[in-house]
């Protein structure tokens, strides 16, 4: 694969000793940084940020957004032209957005439809090709929470239960309505699992204050982790309101983590540990507690400071073993066992108060020293695969302390990491530097006093130092009084970029770090830093020549369509004519096809949804000509890193938003559909009404109605991520379960109960499907066996109503081989966000303005004089209005302002 060469830093390695000992070296120092640098050459660092309108939202509002696609140290991106978006529910995504990057940003939107986007949590992923190479922990990964205030009728809360030392678990669950409990209510209740197997369920009536308790089986305990309760609520005329609930929060018990520094405790040398305890909700909790050794002595004290992390210090005697003594807030005590202490070793240690400089300290005990005297051990320090400090010295004492300049170094995550001469890492240590070097970006209004209806105009600046600054912004208004926001919780330009993209693993109110006033905070982000670690660059991969495997390569050709074209025999066709047409950007290409038959067209532009049809007829017996396109490959949903911050109880945590999104809708004055049926009984189509699959299960393991693909542009795309634990691969579809199984056998796919390729549903659209049905077992048709997979998918599509048609009409209507008309997945159109404008000469009927956005624009661009401007008008609530302008600027330095003012 061919990579265009990126611009790193140019390193210099600054010894801490005279370098007369270099001839003892066993990997030289200079073939660590070389390997680096060439790793991170050719497996560069794409990271992917959006700036949303806000932090939360009601069924009805839009997501609008600006993706910032960043480089090496925050540049604006020139490796991926195409970045995708996607918001995912219970394992499947809803929705996907293509949109090209131009100068390393994006913006579109994604509309939350009440029918769609029911109560609940969603999980919203950013991410290139590129970046789908490496682990989807580094993808922009948020939780983003929805109420549905037009549809859901009752409001709910759920806490959970368990009992000290037994694995019992209850829900109690509140039912309520606006003005009323919901009392003596029948309630349904069952706990499934992500792939929709049922795990318990039971019945239940709610009490007088309406409240229902649900006792957990073992079973459904053992996967609460991913497991879901689903309530039917029963009201007065057989209606049902369904209500789901993630059990994640029921799962996780109590627990206290050590961290030693540099990674282990070292017989004889006094040592940094970091702790963090965790509740039962998975979240931080405070502790106080004791360390003592085999004897019962008290070692150190230790009280957590932040989100239950603390730090004490220990230095391990010989002959002693250590324990923690702990009491959580809640009077509950625990004790856990230090972790084990190596009899012989070295140990990396950093401070990081000094303003100037990070001071580090090389410690070895008596056996080690007297193994290694004299030998050579190397320092490195980098961030993002680029090497900012290297050094060596020689184990001479049994300590080593030296202080490195921090302007040596960027703004963000730095890993320290501590070699032998073999160059194998003994210890690894990362710091947060703060170089408090970001942009100066201000927003100022036109005016001192707000009012209702008011236009407002801000002037932008933004500066790099005291230099004018030319960059990328967007901006975001909020009524704060609608939407209160939690700042230490936000994910933020700086919070994400600077800190949470580059580190595995959740991190609690990530923003804490950034905007908290504490006068402990740099002190709580270090003890952060020691209880998490930085996996990007894995050292012993580099040394040893072991590299990711490299399936996808960046788009920088914008969208493309390839495939072969074949004769009818399955015989690919050596320079063969082709033309692409795409009549709504009324575009005409050609090209030929390789040796092979493959073929491709580049640098193209389409909307989603475009029709793009692909002729092979200028061809010497195109008649028995066929061409197939290979489809886009599509990310599958994955795992939320922060499921954590999913919100249980959204009708009263969301309260003020879920109230004013009923305001807006009830204020439409829509009138609900009123639906007619007939008094006469349709027969749903399924796939007992095709002989072929007449043998399958009468019920089917899934079974999606047609709605679900209303929206879906290509069912060869939207397939395998509307369906629970199944994934596309190499044009084929598979049970996920399977996925890594070399010897797996794909699902075989039924059209109208005839069996076709999974490719052959890039024909079809969404609105096409009446029903699809998914069996993990044939029953007794021996499907399995005779199409040699694992599996059936049953699509049905809608029956059309036609007057009768001549053959000839039949056969013009029949498909050609050489001649391929679909619909692609092409580049998402997004909206213009609606700010109204009012006319102060008019008076008007005031309070039917309940915007929760105001403002919204992504299209903030600053000129070479660091300055612009942007105007909008307030709406008609008064209270707390919220400004947030964030940003790059060309040289990749990071900004974010807030400015608040009040409407009376």
């Amino acid at each position: 694969m061919s990579l265009k060469k990126f611009a790193l830093t140019t390193l210099l390695a600054t010894c801490l000793i005279a370098p007369a000992f270099a001839q003892r070296d066993t990997v030289a120092l200079s073939t660590i940084i070389t390997k680096t640098v060439n790793y991170i050459t050719n497996f560069p660092i794409e990271k992917v940020y959006l700036h949303l309108d806000k932090p939360y939202y009601a069924a009805g509002d839009t997501i609008w957004f600006k993706a910032y696609v960043s480089l090496d140290k925050h540049q604006p991106s020139n490796l991926s032209n195409i970045v995708y978006i996607d918001i995912a529910g219970q394992d499947s995504i809803m929705k996907l957005v293509k949109l090209p990057v131009i100068n390393g940003v994006a913006h579109g939107n994604i509309i939350l439809s009440p029918d769609t986007y029911k109560q609940g949590n969603y999980h919203l992923r950013a991410y290139t090709n590129w970046m789908r190479n490496f682990e989807t922990d580094y993808y922009y990964n948020k939780t983003i929470t929805i109420g549905n205030a037009i549809q859901t009728q009752v409001n709910t809360s759920i806490t959970f239960n368990r009992t000290a030392g037994q694995p019992k678990v209850s829900a109690t669950i509140t039912y309520t309505q606006p003005g009323e409990v919901l009392a003596n209510k029948k309630v349904n209740w069952s706990i499934t699992n992500p792939t929709g197997d049922e795990l318990s369920k039971g019945k239940g009536t709610t009490d007088v204050n309406g409240v229902l308790n649900v006792v957990l089986t073992e079973t459904a305990v053992a996967s609460l982790k991913t497991a879901t309760l689903t309530t039917n609520l029963e009201l007065p005329g057989k209606k049902e309101t369904l209500k789901k609930f993630l059990l994640t929060a029921a799962a996780a018990d109590r627990d206290v983590q050590f961290f030693p520094e540099g990674g282990e405790l070292t017989l004889g040398v006094r040592s940094k540990i970091a702790f963090k305890a965790i509740g039962t909700n998975g979240l931080g909790v405070n502790i106080k507690g004791t360390i003592t050794d085999n004897v019962g002595a008290v070692i150190a004290n230790l009280e957590s400071s932040h989100m239950g992390m603390g730090i004490f210090a220990l230095m391990p005697e010989d002959g002693k073993t250590y324990k923690a003594n702990v009491t959580f807030g809640d009077g509950v005590t625990t004790t856990y066992e230090m972790p084990r202490i190596k009899p012989a070793g070295i140990t990396l240690s950093v401070y990081n108060t000094d303003a100037d400089n990070i001071n580090i300290k090389l410690s070895a005990n008596d056996p080690y020293f007297k193994a290694n005297q004299g030998k050579i051990y190397y320092v490195a320090a980098q961030n993002g695969g680029a090497i900012y400090f290297a050094a060596k010295t020689a184990l001479e004492t049994l300590t080593y302390s030296a202080a490195i300049p921090k302007n040596k170094f960027p703004t963000g995550l730095i890993q320290l990491t501590l070699f032998s001469d073999r160059g194998i890492a003994l210890a690894e240590r990362i710091v947060f530097i703060k170089r408090n070097n970001a942009l100066n970006l201000t927003i100022a209004p036109d005016r001192k006093t707000f009012s209702v209806r008011q236009k407002v105009k801000f002037a932008v600046s933004a500066k790099n130092n005291a230099i004018p600054a030319e960059g990328e912004f967007s901006v975001a208004v909020i009524d704060e009084t609608k939407v209160p926001v939690d700042e230490d919780s936000e994910t933020t330009i700086m919070s994400n970029l600077l800190l949470t993209s580059d580190i595995k693993g959740y991190i609690e109110k990530p923003n804490y770090y950034f905007v908290s006033k504490d006068p402990n905070v740099d002190a709580n982000l270090d003890i952060l830093m020691l209880t998490q670690g930085y996996r990007r660059i894995s050292y012993r991969n580099i040394i040893t020549g072991k590299f990711p495997q490299i399936f996808l390569t960046p788009e920088q050709q914008g969208l493309e369509v390839s495939g072969i074209l074949r004769n009818n025999t399955g015989m690919p066709i050596s320079k063969g004519n082709l033309r692409i047409q795409i009549p709504a950007k009324n575009y005409y290409a050609e090209t030929v096809a390789d040796m092979s038959g493959n073929f491709k067209f580049s640098k193209l532009t389409y909307p989603d949804s475009a029709q793009v049809i692909i002729s092979a007829r200028n061809n010497p017996n195109s008649k028995s000509m066929m061409i197939s396109v290979t489809g886009d490959s599509y990310q599958p949903a994955t795992k939320n890193t922060n499921a954590l911050d999913e919100v249980a109880n959204i009708d009263s945590t969301y309260k003020n938003l879920m109230l004013n999104s009923k305001r807006q809708y009830d204020n439409l004055h829509i009138l609900k559909e009123v639906v007619i049926k007939s008094t006469s009984l349709v027969k749903k189509a399924t796939h007992s009404d095709y002989g072929t699959l007449s043998a399958l299960p009468m019920m089917s393991d899934q079974q999606i109605p047609g709605e679900r693909f209303k929206d879906c542009p290509n069912l060869y795309v939207c397939l395998p991520t509307m369906l629970l634990g199944v994934s596309a691969e190499n044009n084929a579809l598979y049970f996920t379960k399977n996925i890594s199984n070399q010897n797996k056998l794909p699902l075989q796919v039924f059209l109208n109960g005839s069996p076709v390729d999974y490719q052959t549903l890039n024909g079809y659209r969404g609105n096409d499907v009446e029903t699809i049905e998914v069996f993990k077992s044939d029953g007794l048709s021996n499907i399995n066996k005779n199409y040699m997979s694992d599996g059936i998918i049953s699509i049905i599509t809608r029956k059309i109503k036609t007057d009768k048609i001549t053959f000839a009409q039949l056969q013009e209507m029949l498909p050609k081989g050489n001649l391929l008309s679909y619909n692609a997945q092409g580049y998402s159109i997004p909206r213009e966000f609606y700010s109204p404008k009012y006319d102060p000469l008019k008076s008007g009927t005031f309070g039917g303005d309940l915007r929760s956005t105001i403002f919204w624009s992504p299209k903030i661009k600053t000129d070479k004089t660091g300055l612009t401007s942007f105007e909008y008008f307030n709406s008609d609530s008064k209270g707390s209005y919220r400004a947030v302008i964030e940003g790059m600027d060309t040289e990749g330095n990071l900004g974010r302002y807030i400015f608040r003012y009040t409407i009376k």
